[in-house]
């Protein structure tokens, strides 16, 4: 009795398992397709004028191929760029300036801030000298841009042209992250399927909902900016891009978030603890530093994810078949979803398989952002720690 009591509860477990992932395969906004780009735009008569923000803590190692991407860019109208030196020890500052001298360009400004005050993080404190220094030029428009962000040379144009014609006050794209060593390949993709899953962009794009998030290239109408207290309103936040969608979302402007084809991090990530580190860093934080949600996290990726293989393998080993169909079918669905990812990021799809693996990564990095958190060493960002919790999430 009590073996078949057990059965019973393996059998509804991977039934819930299936049911998880045709919920999240009909009705999770599509996250799974990756044909949310640039929407159509046309030209505009008259193109407006956009200064270029570029937050820069100890970037020298990216900077010679991301910088002479900014400074090459077609653009018609006036654009300037403004790189914010975050008290770096490398040299950044000086190095942008001898990239702006050998490739001309745009035109470049360097500042610096001086150090953050209590309750900001350097990052946006670095933004938010970078946009006080581009006020002077009366921008129509913001680009707000990771230094390690390369673009091509009409990135700019086609951003603004997609701003003005359908009318956006943020318009931002998800870089492709480097994927070249073998951990990037395992993790790197998942990484974007597991944002889209939490952040589906066809919902981002629709006027009234409130899901809210933004890339690590965001084009913002300064006037958005402006009613919204950008960034001064998000200034403790550790997962930026989403609180500034979220604030500029609450102010009742408009935001569109999709796949770049032309936009890319130069960033590498070569190691599995360079990219453990980039998880955790703000894992937690991104649930709130909520017992209860961590809690909810880890068992809603074992149901997920680890349940589907295992029910499978359970399955054949306990000659179960009801199992092993469930979870086969489950891990099927999960396998199809990641494909269109795999294939956005150039990968073999052979990889897609191995998801269960990469989620369980992730629940692990999850768990040991939230270990670092009561360890009292807090979110980190280029060499500062942030001990102040990001209450900064999206609940749609």
């Amino acid at each position: 009795m009590g073996q078949t009591a057990r059965v019973s509860a393996v059998v509804w477990i991977a039934a819930v398992s299936l049911a998880a992932w045709l919920w999240l395969l009909l009705c999770q906004g599509f996250f799974w397709r990756t044909d949310v780009r640039l929407p159509a735009r046309r030209d505009p008569a008259v193109w407006p004028s956009v200064c270029v923000v570029v937050p820069a803590r100890d970037e020298a190692a990216v900077l010679p191929a991301s910088l002479p991407s900014l400074l090459a860019q077609d653009y018609p109208g006036r654009a300037e760029i403004f790189l914010v030196d975050d008290g770096s020890s490398d040299g950044t500052g000086e190095l942008a300036r001898a990239l702006a001298r050998r490739h001309g360009g745009l035109p470049l400004t360097v500042g610096s801030p001086g150090e953050p005050p209590a309750g900001w993080t350097g990052k946006l404190w670095a933004v938010r000298h970078g946009i006080a220094l581009a006020r002077a030029r009366e921008p129509e428009y913001l680009l707000l841009t990771d230094a390690d962000i390369a673009h091509a040379p009409g990135s700019l144009r086609e951003l603004v042209a997609a701003a003005r014609t359908g009318g956006f006050d943020v318009v931002s794209q998800m870089a492709r992250l480097r994927v070249e060593s073998l951990w990037e390949r395992l993790v790197v993709p998942a990484f974007v399927y597991f944002f889209a899953q939490l952040y589906p962009f066809r919902r981002i794009g629709r006027r009234g909902a409130r899901t809210a998030a933004a890339g690590g290239c965001v084009l913002l109408r300064a006037e958005a900016a402006e009613r919204a207290r950008i960034p001064d309103a998000i200034r403790h936040a550790v997962i930026d891009d989403v609180a500034l969608a979220r604030a500029v979302k609450g102010a009742g402007g408009h935001v569109w978030l999709g796949l770049a084809d032309r936009v890319d991090s130069v960033r590498p990530y070569p190691r599995l603890h360079d990219l453990w580190r980039m998880v955790s860093r703000s894992a937690y934080a991104q649930l709130r530093h909520n017992p209860l949600l961590l809690a909810g996290t880890v068992l809603g990726l074992a149901l997920v994810y680890l349940v589907p293989p295992l029910a499978l393998l359970t399955g054949l080993v306990a000659g179960g078949t009801a199992t092993a169909v469930l979870g086969g079918l489950a891990w099927l669905v999960m396998t199809g979803t990641y494909l269109p990812m795999l294939r956005y990021y150039r990968q073999p799809l052979w990889l897609a398989p191995l998801l269960p693996f990469t989620a369980l990564l992730y629940l692990l990095m999850t768990v040991d952002s939230a270990v670092q958190h009561h360890r009292g060493r807090g979110a980190a960002w280029k060499g500062r720690t942030y001990a102040r919790p990001d209450a900064v999430t999206e609940e749609g």
